[in-house]
């Protein structure tokens, strides 16, 4: 197998950290905007590495990598906006393609908290044809949520439950970051899509529909000694992946984001803070165009970067309830890093780590013959058994958890 892998930030840079320590293929090659980051990246790393510069918006310039270098595969480590010039990009060039986020939604022009405009993943499933005539996977939202998280969901279906009556991702964690009083573990971009968008929910007799930000606070207990958090739903695209491949009469997702956080994002959004669209800018070289969301960003440290800050834990798993033999039945499936552990074993913080051996495992199946498949799919169009046993094998176990 020869990968593409475009975007070397820190789940970028994470990948090839875990990926170098597995035989399964034969090159990756490693592209970013910044060729500095992308050469930071392999620097280390040996021969079966090389570095690149790509504009993940330029699609040309990707078919030409992708046809340069023989690849066999495009791995997206990139913000959501890049989805779908990545997306076709793997598909005209007669590659198979994976994400960790699916091309972005819009929200209802008339009634945003109460019906779905274009949900997250929808131009991609409306490719799903394509990609079967041409014999190709998208392999998308395997990260770790989406990712995991959806694979667990597979598992508890297949194995846990007779029936299900509601699947609900949960996230949470008790990272704290020294030094900063605002230092998101992961990107600030995507991390204003997701909480800021109108979260989606997901009833068998209603279909998909949206409601507030932040809406409907609950409070969960995360193992090993995490503890319980305050849990909000949030859009994430499990809600939008899990129904399509399991009878669920309910799916949510909800994230453990704390009451200072929403203060400071809502803070964002009322000042326009989150918004996409440039604006004018005046600057002592005249006139400049500058998205209010990529200034958040650039003010913010780099995610990728906080690792010798940070401590605690992180916590991703999926929590479904129902019955089995007749007996109800509630479980919790979770995955648990410890900063301490992820950057001691691959000098990357536990967060970017935990998102970036999920598509690693997934590639390995793939290149081994054990995942097979043709058009857009989700996690959940898989067998789960054999990407757990192998996330063990990868040194990183997941745990099952009776309520």
């Amino acid at each position: 197998m020869r990968i593409l892998l475009v975007g070397a930030g820190g789940v970028g840079t994470a990948v090839t950290r875990i990926a170098t320590r597995r035989p399964f293929f034969d090159h990756m090659v490693v592209a970013d905007y910044d060729p500095s980051r992308a050469e930071a990246a392999v620097a280390t790393l040996g021969p079966r590495f090389t570095a690149a510069r790509v504009d993940a918006s330029d699609r040309a310039a990707v078919i030409g990598l992708l046809t340069e270098h023989r690849c066999d595969v495009l791995l997206n480590a990139t913000d959501p906006r890049f989805v779908m010039p990545l997306f076709e990009a793997a598909l005209t060039a007669g590659a198979d393609y994976l994400d960790m986020a699916m091309s972005m939604s819009s929200p209802h022009p008339d009634r945003p908290y109460e019906q779905t405009g274009v949900k997250l993943g929808d131009e991609q499933f409306a490719r799903s044809g394509a990609w079967a005539d041409a014999g190709r996977l998208a392999l998308v939202g395997m990260g770790v949520e989406p990712g995991l998280s959806d694979v667990f969901a597979r598992y508890a279906a297949d194995e846990l439950f007779d029936e299900i009556e509601e699947i609900g991702v949960r996230d949470g964690g008790d990272l704290t970051v020294d030094g900063y009083d605002f230092a998101p573990s992961f990107s600030i971009w995507t991390t204003i899509e997701e909480c800021l968008n109108p979260p989606l929910i997901y009833e068998q007799e209603r279909g998909w529909f949206t409601t507030e930000p932040f809406s409907e606070p609950e409070i969960f207990d995360f193992p090993e000694g995490i503890g319980p958090v305050e849990c909000v739903n949030v859009e994430h695209e499990e809600v939008l992946l899990v129904p399509r491949w399991i009878d669920a009469g309910r799916v949510t997702f909800k994230y453990g984001l704390g009451e200072d956080f929403i203060a400071k994002l809502r803070t964002l959004h009322e000042l326009g803070l989150d918004r996409t669209e440039p604006v004018t800018v005046r600057t002592e070289d005249g006139p400049a165009r500058v998205s209010p969301r990529d200034l958040v960003a650039a003010l913010l440290p780099d995610p990728a970067g906080l690792g010798d800050r940070m401590h605690g834990k992180t916590c991703a798993g999926t929590w479904v309830k129902g019955t089995k033999d007749g007996e109800p039945r509630e479980v919790y499936l979770y995955h648990v890093v410890d900063n301490q552990w992820s950057m001691r074993e691959y000098g990357s913080q536990a967060v970017v780590w935990q998102t970036a051996v999920n598509p690693v495992v997934a590639l390995e199946l793939l290149a081994t013959g054990r995942w097979k498949g043709s058009g857009v799919l989700g996690p959940e169009a898989f067998a789960p058994r054999p990407f757990l046993d192998l996330l063990r094998d990868y040194g990183s176990p997941w745990g099952l958890r009776e309520q």
